[in-house]
């Protein structure tokens, strides 16, 4: 079982629960959703999301996602991050840590 990191608003992960999927705005924006390993979540939170309230990290497994997951590499950052081809099934959620 891997393990893969994504951030998000309480909001956003509540309207999951509601739909019975995780969805983002990349998805439909980039085709992706964004994920992070653990080493590369501080620099996220840093680069991304300064300053926001109520977030949560939502950690995967995985072994348990029903989209395609691909490591792609950012030459911005210059270096590989997981992503999501299509919603997170709320099954492959392990654990919400709230932020």
């Amino acid at each position: 079982m891997a393990i893969i990191y994504h951030i998000t608003s309480l909001a956003a992960w509540k309207l999951a629960n509601e739909t019975g999927s995780y969805t983002s705005p990349s998805l439909k924006e980039e085709g992706f959703i964004h994920c992070s390993e653990e080493r590369q979540i501080p620099a996220v939170l840093d680069r991304y999301f300064k300053g926001k309230k109520e977030l949560v990290k939502l950690v995967l497994d995985t072994d348990k996602l029903t989209s395609p997951l691909y490591f792609d590499w950012s030459p911005s950052v210059e270096d590989t991050f997981p992503h999501i081809y299509g919603p997170i099934n709320l099954d492959a959620i392990q654990v919400v840590v709230a932020i």
